[in-house]
């Protein structure tokens, strides 16, 4: 009896090592997004305080992922992966015991944020060049989904909520130590990995349906292969329109989202890190339990029509936040943004690996991370100095009214629907399928 589609990945060894580390991972990521903040808050810090130490690690993402995207192309991704979470390890293992010791201040939160965005920056597009090369083409949908299921779940969900309570019955120091041990794990995890992923990468790669086969490439510069890069983006319409309404979607909803709403959840809701913590879970409960749907089904045939739709639409409820003083309606608004997200984001991850050319997924997924996130930093920045002098209401109402309207513009001025009717992705899949039953 064949495995249902969504757990197809699990039959490659190498997949369950690599999809067992970033469990580990992601869950003490999700642990270290609530703990940060309470640990902020514990030193005196308010939403200005907060959104630097926010701004330090998007900037660490954005000023290095073009740089990672390249070390993807060329080094073994493997190597890459294994030296990011030692270095996450090195990190949160430093400020735990400086919060511990009591000698922890808000520059060193502001320092590590900086060198956990970096890692972040190498380590995305390394997962997700490698992803094609341990996996066949028919089973990476289930892969972007089983990640999509899991990251909300240990991301937004568990890792929150355990923070939340290890806060509220210790402290902020003790759940940066619960986020330590992950890291500590996901690299002995990651230390399993087989040695073929070692291989240079690009030497195996296939062609994609939007460019022809990958191949050899010499040495070349920095400066080379960013241009080859971004000269693939520019000529292919869907994938650059998205990356620009990703962009701007940055912008309006990172900051509300992460350095506002645990105020809403003070002022508003009267709440304190608990209920914080388990409206994250909320949020990711929905994105987990849309991706695993999304994976367990064949590419819908209007691919790029449901990803933007599903972005554009699940960003209205997030217009309301600011003006609702129910637990249960912010979390039914975050329910919603998060599976939302979580079908968007497991198509978008499946568009890459399929469209794209082997030998230039590293830089193209580096270049993902950096136009759809260039403005992080400033999203972050400005949500605290923002709502010194202008309604929360009002922040939340703006963020969630852009995107749905910039969503309809990308799809217009990409011709997405004549796109995805000429580039069908899973016709040959289908048409194995068939031929295989009786």
């Amino acid at each position: 009896m064949p495995a249902p589609r969504a757990l197809r990945p699990f039959v490659h060894r190498e997949y369950r090592v690599l999809i067992a580390a970033l469990a580990v991972s992601i869950f003490g990521s999700g642990m270290w997004a609530v703990a940060m903040v309470y640990q902020v808050i514990h030193l005196g810090g308010g939403p200005l305080q907060l959104s630097l130490v926010a701004t330090a690690g998007s900037v660490g993402l954005v000023a290095f992922v073009l740089a990672g995207g390249i070390a993807a192309d060329r080094v073994p991704q493997r190597l890459l992966i294994i030296a990011v979470e030692g270095t996450n390890l090195a990190v949160i293992a430093a400020i735990s015991g400086l919060a511990l010791a009591g000698w922890l201040q808000l520059w060193h939160l502001a320092v590590g944020a900086f060198v956990l965005g970096v890692g972040a920056a190498f380590f995305f597009p390394a997962y997700s060049a490698i992803l094609p090369r341990i996996l066949p083409a028919e089973d990476l949908l289930a892969a972007n989904g089983m990640e999509g299921t899991m990251r909300p779940i240990l991301q937004q969900a568990a890792g929150p909520a355990v923070a939340g309570i290890l806060v509220a019955a210790l402290s902020p120091s003790h759940a940066v130590t619960g986020v330590a041990a992950c890291h500590l794990l996901a690299f002995i995890i990651l230390n399993f990995l087989g040695q073929h992923a070692l291989e240079t990468p690009g030497t195996d790669g296939g062609p994609g349906i939007d460019g022809g086969p990958a191949a050899e490439r010499g040495k070349t510069s920095f400066f080379h292969d960013l241009r080859e890069g971004v000269s693939y983006t520019l000529r292919t319409p869907w994938l650059l329109w998205t990356l620009l309404w990703a962009c701007i979607s940055v912008l309006f909803l990172i900051g509300p989202i992460e350095v506002l709403l645990p105020f809403v959840v003070r002022d508003q809701l009267g709440g304190d890190s608990r209920m914080f913590g388990f409206l994250l879970a909320v949020m990711g409960v929905g994105g987990a339990a849309a991706s695993l749907a999304t994976a367990s089904f064949a590419l819908p045939r209007r691919y790029l029509t449901v990803m933007m739709v599903s972005w554009g639409a699940g960003s209205l409820p997030l217009a309301a936040v600011g003006i609702m003083d129910s637990f249960w309606m912010v979390a039914a608004a975050l329910f919603v943004f998060g599976a939302t997200g979580g079908i968007g984001m497991v198509i978008w991850g499946t568009l890459l690996q399929r469209r794209v050319p082997a030998h230039l997924l590293g830089r193209v997924s580096s270049l993902d991370f950096f136009v759809s996130l260039a403005l992080m930093p400033v999203s972050m920045a400005l949500a605290g100095p923002a709502a010194e002098v202008v309604p929360t209401w009002a922040i939340f109402l703006v963020a969630g009214g852009v995107c749905p309207v910039m969503a309809v513009v990308a799809m217009v001025v990409a011709r997405m629907p004549a796109d995805e009717l000429a580039h069908p992705l899973d016709r040959s899949a289908a048409d194995r399928e068939s031929a295989d039953s009786p």
